[in-house]
């Protein structure tokens, strides 16, 4: 008998164990990234297992099953079991969880944001829109604590792109990705005293918001990972994969002064390819028009500026009688007129079960309008030159009468071409990741000036002066152009349920191009206001540089994760760095309390720009008024006879050490202590009397460091009255911000020390709370920026500027008029806060000067261009001086 029982046992299991059947597999989404966490169950069982960090999963199962595949925020699928291999396609539904899968800060697999061993923002497309501002960039301002950038006011080409920053660090140190792939750098760099003077970044406000899905901001060095750039972390923007929920946006807006009016429409849709292939499109056209916000003129200080050097208009009395009638000298500063149309396609093409091609193409047109100053009737030209010597102004400007003569106003009109395409191809075979791809792209300007003239007597053989009287008023200056090829492969596999590796590597070719501008913009003095750029100054420049890595994560244990990388570049014209990263994170308390910290060496080559650059620009001077001054490259000429070395890569060391806890279900926290140290910082000088004339110039010349803290709380999906209320409070708060070491030469004063190091606000914080009852959605975001320092040129050494800390406040209402019709409501800056700034001393002697009203006057006047910059300065402010911004949306979904 116990032998039939044993047999009849032995028979039953060899019959379950024939019904059952293995299936194993990959999950990914629409754009092929693997997707950890997703629940695959046997439909009608709680036979259920969930995706690992590469997407692979295996399950038994009966004969004839159904396989039922679930993740928050995408479509639920049912597949049957026939073949035992079975790769899925997740599509994104609406309300995608963010908190989910983050694949930026590793080369090796995605992992859940809760385990990530760097701090890492994501910040969705609602977060984006719900800040009612009109560009990426200033969307991210009033979200991302660390990230600052502001308008420009009277910047020439700086007025196409404004320059940003995440921690202080200057635009070139943030590396910018769009859908993990390099986005190419502007063609621009920043000669004036603003921001990010001297560096180059990428025009990340070319990119249409509509057309983001999130954005991921990588907190922490990352050149180890992605190469140059990335010395104070990435961004790295994610598109739009919905083949749903199309939706058409018009918006309009206007300021509190009545200006700076603003239209647009954005279409954003998606489309399925056959059964699993998909394309996703936006078109965003949009119009901003003037906002001026000019200071009232000091009479007394124009005279001393001014008065003395012309003989037509000498005294007080007419610089008293002009102002009387414009008080602002008809000067123009403030936000430009900016026209932009841009174009975005994302998509992917699903080959088989095993490999996807993918694409995305980006193309954006950018034309702006804006002014240089007003030249009045008692405008210095320089030397000894007069309104004597250039009568024909009255000609050109008035009707050939002194009388008629009221000055006149040179604009400047840029144009902007940026494109940016990936083409790239990946597979996943018996568990290897490949990932290969080609992205090309390019950024283009070029500028207009109107309204002008050249005042040289250029003279030509027949001794004829072919200028002044004979000069054109109408200038083509040239531009820049920059382009890079890159070609990726990134390979990486799950080894075990410990080990994962990545390796892969990275060929780009980048070209620098300075447009030459036609001879009578550049020749003699050049065109008023922005001189061209002169042949012997422009060209064609070429690099290239070919980098690898590896990249190794190893679980000690459950809880307990390292992660390595190391990576070598070599640069065809300064050489090869070697760079690394180590990183770790350990879970304790059921996963609820975080430590997390990381450490690692960097680099960022110096760009084409800063390499070859050499040209002529127009500046204020205090008590000079306008002046020519240049930029000399370091491999021409003039800097051998100087001694001018030729620029290397910048080193850096970073630290970072966090905590991130979820002690209860509706809240969440990570503060993040950072250190980075940059050796030979590359800065563009200030300008140094030299045998060449007033000439600024590029040099490896200090070592900083930069430390602080950042803190990310969230709170929400509290239930109050009928509706649900969350809080997020996010903050910055620097520590250290300076130089470290001796500068290489004396062309490094106090102004530039300021500009990089104290301009931006010592902590700024972002309390945002949001209210979502029925059809409304509220937010009410504050966002307090902190105290900054400036040092204006011309600014008395005893004294500094100090601007004083602000609280911006924004509101947004949302309101699902239909389940198609959304109306958005925005008031920007709804208290109508305006930065405000004072002297403060430095010493007995600041203090002196501040108990004399006359010297207060006169310091006021040499840093604001005797008051023409009085609210939009230079330098030292940080959010915007418009005022309050009324906006008004409608978006209607398919």
């Amino acid at each position: 008998m116990k032998k039939f029982v044993t047999i009849l046992l032995f028979m039953l299991n060899i019959t379950f164990l024939f019904a059952q059947k293995e299936i194993s597999g990959f999950v990914l989404d629409n754009a092929g990234l693997a997707m950890s966490g997703v629940n695959v169950t046997e439909k009608g069982t709680n036979n259920s297992v969930s995706t690992d960090i590469n997407g692979a999963y295996k399950i038994n199962v009966k004969e004839g099953a159904t396989l039922v595949f679930s993740y928050t925020g995408f479509s639920k699928q049912e597949h049957d079991t026939t073949d035992s291999i079975l790769n899925v396609f997740l599509s994104e539904g609406v309300g995608q969880n963010l908190n989910e899968v983050v694949v930026t800060g590793t080369r090796a697999t995605p992992r859940s944001n809760t385990t990530t061993t760097l701090p890492i923002d994501v910040v969705s497309f609602e977060e984006l829109t719900s800040t009612g501002q009109a560009t990426f960039d200033k969307a991210l301002q009033y979200k991302i604590p660390s990230f600052n950038t502001v308008q420009t006011p009277v910047n020439d080409a700086t007025s196409l792109l404004d320059p940003y920053e995440i921690r202080n660090m200057g635009p070139s140190r943030t590396l910018v990705l769009i859908n993990g792939k390099r986005k190419n750098l502007s063609s621009l760099l920043y000669v004036q005293p603003s921001p990010g003077r001297g560096e180059t970044g990428a025009d990340i406000s070319a990119i249409p918001i509509d057309a983001i899905e999130r954005v991921e901001i990588l907190r922490d060095g990352a050149s180890a990972q992605y190469g140059s750039d990335a010395i104070a972390g990435v961004i790295n923007i994610i598109l739009k994969k919905r083949t749903d929920d199309g939706s058409v946006t018009v918006r309009t807006g206007i300021t509190a002064e009545g200006d700076g009016e603003m239209l647009g429409v954005s279409l954003n849709n998606g489309s399925t390819v056959g059964e699993k292939s998909f394309v996703n499109y936006t078109l965003d056209f949009s119009k901003v028009n003037l906002a001026n916000r000019p200071g009232k003129v000091d009479a007394d200080g124009d005279f001393a500026s001014f008065g003395g050097t012309i003989s037509d208009i000498n005294t007080l009395a007419d610089i008293k009688s002009f102002l009387a009638k414009y008080p602002d000298a008809q000067n123009i500063n403030g936000s430009p007129e900016t026209a932009s149309v841009k174009f975005l396609v994302n998509g992917g093409f699903i080959l088989s079960d095993e490999t996807q091609l993918y694409y995305n193409v980006a193309y954006v047109y950018k034309k702006v309008n804006s002014f240089a100053n007003y030249r009045t009737p008692y405008w210095d030209y320089g030397g000894d030159i007069t309104l004597n010597d250039l009568p024909y102004l009255l000609d050109f400007f008035g009707d050939g009468t002194v009388a008629s003569y009221k000055g006149y106003h040179p604009t400047f009109t840029g144009d902007l071409n940026d494109y940016h395409a990936t083409l790239g191809y990946k597979s996943i075979k018996n568990g290897w990741n490949t990932d290969a791809s080609i992205t090309v792209g390019g950024n283009k300007q070029t500028y207009t000036i109107e309204n002008s003239h050249n005042r040289s007597p250029i003279q030509d053989p027949n001794k004829i002066n072919i200028y002044r009287e004979n000069s054109p008023i109408f200038f083509k200056p040239g531009g820049a152009s920059f382009n890079h090829i890159v070609g990726n492969l990134d390979i990486s596999k799950v080894l075990s349920d410990k080990i994962s590796i990545g390796f892969g590597s990275e060929v780009r070719t980048e070209t620098f191009e300075v447009i030459a501008g036609d001879k009578a913009s550049w020749d003699g003095f050049g065109a008023d206001s922005f001189a061209g750029n002169r042949p012997e100054d422009s060209g064609k420049w070429n690099r290239y540089n070919l980098g690898g890595y590896f990249d190794l994560a190893y679980d000690f244990t459950k809880n307990f994760l390292v992660n390595g990388t190391v990576r070598y570049e070599n640069y065809s014209d300064f050489g090869g760095a070697t760079v690394w990263k180590l990183s770790s994170r350990y879970k304790f308390s059921n996963d609820k309390i975080t430590i997390r910290g990381s450490v690692s060496s960097g680099f960022r080559a110096p760009t084409l720009h800063q390499i070859y650059t050499q040209k002529s620009q127009y500046s204020f001077v205090p008590d000079q008024g306008v002046r020519v001054s240049g930029i000399i490259n370091n491999v021409s000429p003039q800097a051998r006879q100087l001694g001018i070395p030729q620029l290397d890569a910048e080193k850096s060391t970073n630290i970072t050490v966090g905590i991130g806890a979820n002690p209860l279900k509706n809240l969440n926290f990570t503060i993040d202590y950072y250190n980075i140290k940059v050796k030979d910082r590359i800065i563009l000088g200030d300008q140094v009397v030299t045998s060449f004339g007033t000439v600024s110039w590029f040099e490896n010349s200090f070592d900083s460091r930069t430390s602080g803290l950042d803190v990310v709380m969230n709170y929400g999906a509290v239930a109050l009255g009928t509706g649900e209320l969350g809080f997020n409070l996010s903050g910055n708060v620097t520590f250290e911000n300076k130089r470290i070491s001796l500068v290489a030469s004396d062309n490094f004063g106090a102004r530039f020390n300021a500009l990089m190091f104290t301009s931006r606000p010592e902590t700024k914080w972002i309390l945002d709370a949001n209210y979502k009852i029925r059809k409304f959605d509220l937010s009410l975001n504050n966002t307090y920026f902190g105290k900054t320092t400036f040092k204006q040129d011309g600014l008395d050494s005893d004294l500094r500027t100090e601007f004083t800390p602000k609280i911006v406040t924004d509101l947004g209402i949302n309101y699902a008029a239909t389940d198609k019709l959304t109306v958005t409501l925005n008031v920007n800056n709804l208290l109508n806060v305006l930065p405000e700034w004072k002297f403060k001393a430095e010493n007995a002697a600041g203090a002196a000067i501040l108990n004399d009203p006359t010297q207060v006057k006169s310091q006021f006047n040499l840093i604001t261009f005797n008051g023409r910059y009085s609210q939009m300065t230079y330098g030292g402010y940080h959010f915007s001086q418009l005022g309050t911004l009324f906006s008004l949306s409608l978006i209607y979904k398919f």
